[in-house]
């Protein structure tokens, strides 16, 4: 089935099968490697990618249902980090770096659609839970979120 993708405002003209899921055709089909694909069952968040301004989990989304839909990432047009990216870093947010692409990409829909999640401890801590860590213990990735709220 042929269907387009914006990703990261390049236009894709893909023919995908129907049953394949998002994760694979960003990996495979466009060659863009930085969203994992995890458990594959939508449990552990690492695949979680932003479709049109909502943070969703790519492994159980088919690439079909993104057929003129826009996918975002977070690097600027000159390569500059995003506020986010910058934060993780500084709080040592990430180890195995695994899990990373989709907490940045779950933190940016959020703070997108209500910045003050990051004010909020208890709505914060709610919200990481739906993404899976084994080396941070989430305290520098809520650290890290919170520093990029506040960044002007």
């Amino acid at each position: 089935m042929n269907i387009t993708l914006t990703v990261n405002g390049q236009v894709y003209d893909l023919d995908v099968e129907p049953r394949r899921v998002l994760g694979d055709v960003l990996r495979e089909d466009c060659g863009l490697t930085g969203t994992h694909l995890g458990c594959e069952q939508g449990v552990c968040g690492a695949c979680t990618v932003v479709v049109d301004g909502a943070a969703v989990r790519s492994c159980l989304m088919l690439a079909v249902q993104c057929d003129g839909r826009s996918v975002e990432g977070l690097a600027g047009p000159d390569g500059e980090p995003h506020p986010l990216q910058a934060a993780f870093s500084a709080e040592h947010a990430l180890q195995c770096g695994f899990c990373t692409p989709g907490f940045l990409m779950l933190a940016a829909a959020a703070l997108e659609s209500d910045p003050a999640i990051a004010a909020d401890p208890e709505r914060l801590r709610e919200l990481l839970t739906s993404n899976l860590c084994r080396c941070t213990g989430y305290e520098p990735i809520r650290r890290a979120i919170t520093r990029a709220a506040v960044r002007p």
